[in-house]
């Protein structure tokens, strides 16, 4: 999805989450950018990224800190309880039947879901 407000900030904020699979908070994006941008608030940061998840160019993760991510096709995550990484789940395909599936059951209209799977990583796994 395009941006709606073209910024130079803005831009570069968006820039940032796309070229990453990282999964930053909004402090992650701030810190890469701010040495070559000594004008960028973290302020500025939070604002662009709730503005680009509000149009969808992002998705917003709410972790227990707030995550963004720029692939915004409907993929399940994994989250590391040791050390916090976040990670996309390949080979784990959306199940567009659980959204009938909980319309179904409750009534709702279910736009989408969020499928989050929480463990150790394999680094961590390695490193223990």
């Amino acid at each position: 999805m395009a941006i709606k407000r073209y910024s130079k900030q803005r831009e570069l904020i968006y820039q940032a989450v796309m070229n990453t699979d990282k999964h930053p908070t909004a402090e992650t994006v701030y810190n890469w950018l701010k040495p070559e941008n000594p004008a960028l608030s973290l302020g500025t940061v939070y604002r662009n990224l709730n503005q680009l998840a509000e149009e969808g160019s992002i998705i917003r993760l709410s972790f227990p800190v707030e995550r963004f991510d720029a692939n915004t096709k409907p993929h399940p995550h994994f989250i590391c309880r040791v050390c916090n990484s976040v990670y996309d789940l390949e080979g784990i395909d959306y199940d567009v039947s659980l959204d009938s599936r909980a319309e179904s059951a409750n009534g709702h209209t279910v736009e989408r879901h969020d499928l989050l799977f929480s463990g150790v990583c394999k680094s961590c796994t390695k490193n223990h």
